[in-house]
């Protein structure tokens, strides 16, 4: 597997150093990996170290999944061959399961800043926005099997859609529905994700490549993997990790170690890895901290908002 290290974004400013070494520790905190098995219906979830147990069962061919702020687990549960309609999915932290929205075929999910669910409906190649209510709206239309969701820093939603043979694109939209193409001439985007330094990764299914986009649109392969993809997710540490169609799940470092993390039964669809709580600003500064700054570094991007 061939990777490369990505750099942070963020510069410390003032801070005293115990409150600094609080702050990384707290926002290094473990999680656990959330993967939906398509084929089987359930959702596992996998420790660090590689303990797994069912968080979740009973679905309908599960694929996309993304947390809200409260940490309710929405879950994309796909319609099948036979025409039927597929369904969204609300887990509590519980566990407790009820229905959000029917009547769709999704198959990505994603949450903006102010707490919209974003689905992608895959027969009808529409976008839809649902509020925490469950209202549901059309934000845009006219795509090609659209598979995957991601939000950048600034708010603009990333679509892959397309199949194989290179008919696969990545299209940006802006908050007000401004919509430009990213990215062409992949084949069969499934699932996106940014990383800390808001470079995004586009892992492929039938090229079983996963490639990276600086935010100017620069295009790089980051690793080649076995068996096809499906899912990416980035971890705390800034780990990806993806799935392999009936396949592993593999870890990769920033450093490009890459290694086996877990094997999972039946075709291994999305990950998602469980939110940790954020730090407390005034519970850090209590402990000491005299004062936080992080400064954000521009960095020049094409797209929607160039």
């Amino acid at each position: 597997m061939k990777t490369k290290k990505v750099a942070s974004p963020y510069s410390l400013g003032t801070t005293a150093c115990v409150g600094a070494v609080m702050l990384m520790a707290l926002s290094a905190q473990a999680q656990n990996l959330l993967v939906s098995v398509y084929s089987t219906g359930d959702i596992y979830a996998i420790t660090p170290g590689g303990v797994q147990s069912v968080f979740a069962s009973g679905l309908d061919y599960p694929f996309g999944m993304a947390f809200n702020s409260q940490g309710d687990l929405f879950v994309a549960n796909s319609a099948d061959d036979a025409g039927e309609s597929g369904y969204i999915t609300e887990i509590t932290p519980g566990g407790a399961q009820s229905t959000f929205a029917t009547g769709v075929d999704p198959k990505a999910l994603a949450f903006n800043s102010a707490g919209d669910l974003f689905e992608s409906d895959y027969k009808s190649g529409d976008i839809y926005e649902y509020a925490p209510n469950g209202v549901r709206s059309a934000f845009a239309s006219g795509f090609s099997t659209p598979q995957a969701l991601a939000f950048n820093s600034v708010g603009d939603l990333f679509v892959g859609a397309g199949y194989g043979n290179g008919n696969g694109y990545i299209e940006e939209i802006t908050p007000n529905g401004t919509q430009c193409l990213f990215a062409s001439g992949l084949s069969f985007p499934s699932q996106l994700v940014f990383n800390s330094a808001g470079d995004l990764f586009v892992a492929c299914q039938n090229t079983s490549a996963i490639y990276e986009y600086t935010p100017s649109g620069v295009q790089s392969t980051y690793a080649t993997m076995p068996n096809g993809l499906w899912g990416l997710a980035f971890d705390n540490a800034g780990d990806l990790f993806a799935t392999a169609y009936a396949g592993p799940i593999y870890e990769i470092t920033p450093g490009g170690a890459g290694s086996t993390f877990a094997n999972e039964p039946g075709i291994p669809a999305n990950l998602v890895f469980q939110p940790v709580p954020e730090p407390s600003v005034l519970g850090v500064l209590g402990a000491g901290v005299t004062a936080i700054a992080f400064y954000r570094h521009a960095r020049k991007r094409s797209g929607c908002n160039a």
